[in-house]
């Protein structure tokens, strides 16, 4: 039995996932870091920054939307280190082009959705399963999931209409996840980060330059992948232990509804 605690992240090869990875790995905890491609070079530069705080990098290939090959990967997991104390939700994707609403194909909606929503929900039950079972073996085991969303939850982009629904819809499954996942002990979280500086926002940097520009950002400035690692590793640690549901917007103040 592993007796560090154990991490597993999606989407951990880059942005927010990198960065919520070695935010953990500054906590103690074990990174088993999911990627699409095991072989990337963001992944060597989270191997290397991983095992400088002196833990264990587990890297990982899976597409989380092939939900028929997560049963494998939580047993690879389990095989290795006997636990996983938390599990991070956080892969995710954008439309491969941005069209309006009344333009949106199947097929992207199909591609957003099936990475987006329905690979976290079945990636998040399996993991719920096995804490449960977990929780009569191990001692002062404290089970943690966390659902990696988006402010696109709640505010409309038309033309990238897939993503707001798909995140839309993850806020809802952690809240569910909540609900259900409390009487076993396992609190759920959702973190939902705002304008935040990623691979995903290069395409719009200018854009997004100009609303923090005209102030629709209250604090005025881009987030940062780490802003993002700040906030989960603080749930790592149990600050919110009498918290499970929660929501915490990393946003600069974006959720402030300004007259």
């Amino acid at each position: 039995m592993n007796h560090k605690p154990v991490a597993v992240i999606t989407g951990a090869s880059r942005g927010i996932g990198r960065a919520v990875a070695i935010s953990l790995a500054s906590e103690g905890f074990d990174i088993a870091a999911i990627a699409r491609s095991i072989d990337s070079e963001g992944m060597g530069i989270l191997n290397k920054e991983v095992e400088k705080k002196g833990v264990e990098f587990f890297p990982v290939g899976l597409d989380i939307s092939c939900t028929g090959c997560q049963t494998e990967v939580v047993s690879n997991i389990l095989e290795r280190y006997g636990r996983i104390d938390i599990l991070v939700n956080n892969a995710g994707v954008a439309p491969l082009q941005r069209n309006d609403l009344l333009e949106m194909t199947e097929e992207s909606y199909n591609r957003v959705l099936n990475i987006n929503l329905k690979g976290p929900i079945f990636f998040a039950q399996k993991i719920a399963k096995e804490m449960i079972w977990l929780k009569q073996k191990i001692v002062d085991y404290k089970p943690v999931i966390i659902f990696v969303t988006s402010v696109s939850s709640t505010l409309t982009s038309t033309n990238r209409s897939e993503y707001c629904v798909s995140k839309a819809g993850l806020s809802m499954a952690s809240t569910i996840f909540a609900d259900r996942l409390a009487k076993e002990e396992i609190r759920v979280f959702e973190v939902r980060p705002g304008i935040i500086q990623t691979d995903m926002t290069v395409k719009v940097k200018d854009k997004y330059e100009k609303m923090i520009h005209e102030g629709r950002v209250p604090q005025n400035r881009w987030g940062i992948p780490e802003d993002i690692g700040k906030a989960v590793a603080s749930i790592a640690r149990g600050d919110w232990d009498f918290s499970t549901g929660m929501v915490f917007e990393i946003s600069g103040g974006l959720n402030i509804n300004r007259l």
